[in-house]
């Protein structure tokens, strides 16, 4: 099988909500690329909700089912963070962190009432979530003589290769997004141009 450089993942942050005998659990789904884009959002829930006995989340990144981080918070072990990454799983999405806020209404939902409604706030989170296919891409920085800048933008155009950003003096220097699976024919393409230099970025 030829490697998939697709995945799909939610368009912009969305919000889902549960209640069980008192208990509110309020989900919220936000797309991330790293780690610290998952903290950063993590940091705004608490701040959002101070008052809530229970922060739980879970995020995956990329295609590997390895690359994921997950909390119960207090919560009994695998009520919480495991629910959710299971339904970010059975929804093959990545690139993705729902966060989980309980407010605790009184009554005790035990360790099946807690499976059920993590995983299910964390169903109605995605379900209002717009899913978008997106492509696993990698940054190179291109530098050049302005003389060569038909060129560059030639390969530029023709690969539909998003500019992240560009600067043209009389040494230009731009910074490309290559999908994975066209990086072969990217570098090939850029090796027959006199003068042009691709350096891979990250």
């Amino acid at each position: 099988m030829l490697f998939d450089d697709t995945y799909q993942t939610i368009a912009s942050p969305a919000e889902g909500i549960f209640k069980d005998k008192g208990s509110k659990f309020l989900a919220y789904a936000f797309p991330v690329e790293n780690d610290s884009q998952a903290r950063s959002h993590l940091a705004d829930l608490y701040e959002l909700h101070p008052k809530a006995v229970h922060h739980c989340y879970a995020y995956r990144l990329g295609a590997d089912r390895m690359s994921y981080r997950m909390s119960d918070d207090g919560e009994p072990s695998g009520t919480a963070g495991r629910p959710i990454l299971n339904t970010l799983y059975s929804r093959n999405v990545t690139n993705v962190l729902v966060a989980v806020v309980r407010y605790f209404g009184g009554t005790l939902l035990g360790v099946p009432g807690l499976i059920n409604a993590y995983k299910t706030a964390t169903e109605a989170a995605l379900d209002s979530a717009e899913i978008v296919t997106r492509h696993y891409m990698n940054l190179y920085r291109l530098t050049f003589q302005y003389v060569l800048m038909n060129d560059v933008m030639r390969i530029v155009k023709e690969m539909e290769m998003p500019v992240r950003e560009q600067s043209f003096e009389m040494e230009c220097e731009m910074v490309v997004e290559v999908r994975t699976t066209l990086v072969e024919r990217f570098v090939a393409r850029v090796g027959k141009v006199d003068g042009l230099e691709a350096k891979l970025l990250g």
